[in-house]
């Protein structure tokens, strides 16, 4: 009886388990661009504006579909790695170390209304330790701008 009992239980439990994740919250040195855009479609017009300004998609990362996997459910969460050789090789002339920072990243979180913003941290405010790096940075805060204007605009 204990274990029909506790098949009972396990099969009445949902599928998935919904975890609770805050919308984003501005930091300092961050640009947050709030959108009326969903998670996919911001996604993507990141992914379209990072090629139509130069830079290539280098990597991409977020743990939603893993957790959904894992049967867990979370806002949808995409970081999205961009940079291109021109801006690397002019970086490591000026700093060899201030390419731990390349790829430099936007990141893309749903809201809890099905909406979507598009952040980034500037890459003056990554570079910022890298005195000899700030020419490569103002460059690369003027790209980075430009891409977030075309990726949320209506």
């Amino acid at each position: 009886m204990l274990r029909l009992l506790f098949a009972l239980i396990l099969f009445a439990l949902p599928a998935t388990a919904q975890e609770d994740v805050a919308d984003l919250s501005p930091l300092p040195g961050w640009e947050v661009h709030a959108t009326d855009h969903d998670f996919n479609t911001l996604v993507q017009r990141t992914r379209d504006a990072i090629g139509a300004h130069g830079l290539a998609v280098v990597t991409q990362a977020g743990p939603t579909g893993a957790a959904a996997r894992r049967g867990i459910e979370i806002p949808g969460n995409r970081v999205i790695g961009a940079f291109n050789n021109h801006f690397a090789v002019r970086l490591l002339r000026q700093s060899t170390e201030a390419m731990i920072h390349a790829p430099i990243r936007f990141y893309v979180t749903e809201n809890a209304d099905g909406t979507a913003t598009l952040s980034y941290i500037a890459p003056s405010t990554l570079l910022s330790p890298y005195e000899t790096a700030a020419d490569v940075a103002s460059e690369l805060d003027d790209v980075f701008a430009a891409i977030a204007q075309d990726a949320v605009a209506r």
